[in-house]
Formats: structure tokens, C-alpha cells, sequence
């Protein structure tokens, strides 16, 4: 397991790069470059993560490419389709997305997000981007989300049947599938069956926090590491079951020094549990 974050930092070279990971103690990373054409410069950056062992984690392709607008959809998709060349070219272990969704806000609630006709729109998507691409170091992954598949294990798991591609896989953030109070009271049995059932099929993770507010109706916060009911302690020795150097990434703080916060958060109990980060 190696814990990353973003770099609050201008860089110029891998270089420099590798010094801000060093100084902030990430053994892994986010993509350092955008889609660039740029072969030479994904190369160096490539060559000096794998010669400082250090992994680059994911290759975010924030886009809606199941979007009601066509046009939308079209460029979505071909977005996903250069930032998953990217991710194989640099050698990140996945690009990453969300299914997307039915409705004007790419990742909000619709009322079709769970129709039927939508999980065949992202199986069928899913299928588009990896036959087009067809990479060979990297993976095509969802993001888990509140209001849109896949949003529990067992979705998950027909999502990997349906599109029955080897270079589809898994992006696991548990904090995004705790969308309920039931499941943020017993989110330990959430996490603990998502590992059980598709562990091995994960490739990136995303490290935050969560808190249930008291406050009609239902108000569910990200908060900082260490700052809601997320139980890190079971997470991350769930995680180290799978014996693999999975990167675990933190994600959606404001600043440098709320990320030194939660990167401290989560070692110390790292530390305590005998896992290395």
C-alpha cells in the first residue's frame, strides 16, 4: 500500500516532481502531465516514477459520457479515450472516471441514473473506450458514486460481467457508496464486502472521511481524514489483505496543510497497525 496525494507545487520536470512527492513523503502519485502529445515528456516522467519507485496511481477522466446531450457525450468519450491512452502510455495503474449521469450536472442525482436502459448505456460506453484504446499496462475504471452504478459490491461485480473486458477494473472510494444512514452506521460490513468480493479487481483507492450531520433530512459531509466516522483502522488493514502495493489517495482538502493533516492521520494509524505507508 503507498500513500499519495496532489502537489501543491509548480514543476517544471520529473525532477522536480520527484522532489515534492519526496518532501510531502507520497510513494505515490497523480498523473503529473495532461494529455499531451508530448511522447518524450510522458516518457521522462514515466521512467523517473518507475526508477524512485514511486507509482502513479490514476489518470482522472472527469467527463459524462452517458450525458442526455449528444455533443456532450461525444467529447466525454473522447476524452476518456485519450486520458486512458495516457494512463498506458505513462504507465498509471488506471484512468478513472464516473459512469456519469442522465441529468444536466455530469456527476449529480437523476431519476434514470438506476434504469436499466442506463447500466446498458455505461456497459456499452465502457466497452467503446477500452476497444478503442485497447491498453496493455493500464485499466479503465469506475469511480463508485452515491446516485449512479456501480453503488455497491454486487453492482459492481455484474458491471465487471456485463462489459467482460480484461482491461476493465475497479476504482474503490467507500466514502462514496455511504450514502445512507444505514449504510454510514454499518459502512465496517460495506467496506468488508466490497474487498471481499472484488479486492483483487481494484487498482487505485481514494482516502477521506465522512460525518453524519444532525440535521434533518439526511446531510452527509466529506470531511478530513480523521474528522468523521470512517473506521481507518478496518479500511486499511482490509486493504492490506490484498498484498499488493495499492495506491490509496487523499483527495478534496483545501490546502497543503490540511493534506499534511490527514497524511499524518492516516500513518500514525498505519503505524499502529504495523502497515508501512
Amino acid at each position: 500500500m503507498k500513500l499519495g496525494g496532489p502537489i501543491h507545487a509548480d514543476f517544471s520536470n520529473p525532477e522536480e516532481w520527484i522532489s515534492y512527492l519526496s518532501k510531502e513523503g507520497y510513494e505515490a502519485a497523480y498523473c503529473p502531465v495532461d494529455a499531451s502529445k508530448d511522447e518524450e515528456k510522458i516518457e521522462a516522467y514515466s521512467k523517473a516514477a518507475e526508477k524512485e519507485n514511486v507509482i502513479i496511481a490514476e489518470v482522472g477522466a472527469w467527463s459524462n459520457p452517458i450525458s442526455p446531450e449528444e455533443e456532450t457525450r461525444k467529447e466525454a468519450i473522447e476524452k476518456c479515450k485519450e486520458k486512458l491512452e495516457l494512463a498506458d502510455k505513462i504507465g498509471a495503474r488506471c484512468c478513472v472516471n464516473i459512469a456519469g449521469s442522465r441529468g444536466e450536472k455530469w456527476d449529480g442525482p437523476h431519476h434514470d441514473n438506476f434504469a436499466e436502459e442506463t447500466f446498458q448505456l455505461i456497459v456499452e460506453t465502457i466497452r467503446e473506450i477500452i476497444d478503442y484504446v485497447e491498453p496493455k499496462r493500464t485499466y479503465y475504471t469506475l469511480e463508485t458514486m452515491p446516485w449512479i452504478y456501480p453503488n455497491s459490491p454486487d453492482e459492481y461485480l455484474e458491471l465487471l460481467e456485463e462489459v467482460d473486458r480484461d482491461r476493465f477494473a475497479v476504482h474503490f472510494d467507500p466514502v462514496n457508496i455511504i450514502c445512507s444512514p444505514k449504510r454510514y452506521f454499518n459502512h465496517e460490513t460495506l467496506i468488508k464486502e466490497f474487498i471481499e468480493k472484488i479486492g483483487p479487481h481494484i487498482k487505485s483507492c481514494h482516502l477521506k472521511d465522512i460525518k453524519l450531520r444532525k440535521k434533518l433530512t439526511v446531510h452527509l459531509n466529506e470531511v478530513r481524514p480523521g474528522k468523521g466516522k470512517l473506521n481507518f483502522h478496518l479500511l486499511l488493514k482490509e486493504i492490506d489483505k490484498l498484498k499488493q502495493d495499492l495506491p490509496v489517495m487523499l483527495e478534496h482538502l483545501s490546502d497543503e496543510k490540511e493534506y499534511r493533516k490527514a497524511a499524518d492521520h492516516v500513518r500514525s494509524i498505519g503505524e499502529k497497525l504495523e502497515i508501512n505507508l
